[in-house]
């Protein structure tokens, strides 16, 4: 058995728990799924049996290899060995067991890319960061999805449906496409928040802009911290 503790890896050994995914997916004959991450490929036939086209990644040559023997005779599959997060392969569904590590690269990723509609399964942690409605508790993780997805929690799934266990439950959440913004944007917002105790006009000093709002980052709405990064951007 292959164990990843040490990197992180911790890979989903339920087939019931794979079956929701693959059903929250909703994949049709027309779909190209895009999946990062592999790993003991519990996903690949569920996922092949109703898309057009499969296309899996995995940055480990042990996970692709073994995948490469196991699934050799699906003509639907694509498997891939490399960093998903670099690639620029078209697709309408992402779906993705995320390692803690990668969570907020895949976010800023997927903010970038144009698809339709996906699955994401992610440590508790993170998707309470995702899914925080307090204002005061945010991060810019939080208003980047948010401004780009629209998140739906699907349910919970306790650590014991991974090899090895992780420390915590994790949550799959349903993400569908609202919007794409670009990588300085990204950037932008996340050097707002290194300013988050400062007030709006404090902010947009530490880039040579103007304005006169009191107001702080706790005070704004994610389609306004939006339109302060993009007043910075011109």
């Amino acid at each position: 058995m292959i164990k990843r503790k040490k990197l992180g890896q911790h890979f989903l050994n339920s087939n019931t728990v794979a079956k929701s995914i693959v059903f929250e997916a909703k994949i049709t004959e027309n779909d190209t799924v895009f999946e990062i991450g592999t790993g003991l490929g519990i996903l690949i036939p569920l996922l092949c049996k109703n898309a057009k086209n499969v296309i899996s990644v995995d940055a480990d040559k042990e996970l692709y290899q073994n995948a490469k023997s196991q699934f050799e005779n699906i003509k639907n599959l694509s498997l891939k060995l490399g960093d998903g997060f670099k690639m620029r392969d078209t697709f309408t569904i992402f779906v993705s067991n995320l390692p803690y590590s990668k969570s907020k690269i895949a976010i800023e990723w997927l903010a970038q890319r144009q698809f339709s509609h996906g699955v994401i399964m992610v440590q508790k942690e993170f998707a309470d960061k995702l899914l925080e409605k307090s204002f005061k508790k945010r991060r810019a993780v939080n208003i980047i999805a948010n401004h780009t997805l629209e998140l739906q929690k699907i349910s919970i799934v306790k650590k014991n449906n991974f090899i090895p266990p992780p420390k915590i439950d994790s949550v799959i959440l349903k993400i569908i496409k609202k919007r794409s913004i670009d990588n300085k944007l990204i950037e932008t917002v996340n050097k707002i928040f290194s300013y988050r105790r400062k007030t709006v006009q404090n902010i947009l000093k530490q880039f040579n802009k103007e304005n006169t709002s009191n107001k702080r980052l706790d005070d704004l709405s994610v389609d306004e911290i939006i339109n302060i990064a993009k007043e910075i951007l011109l």
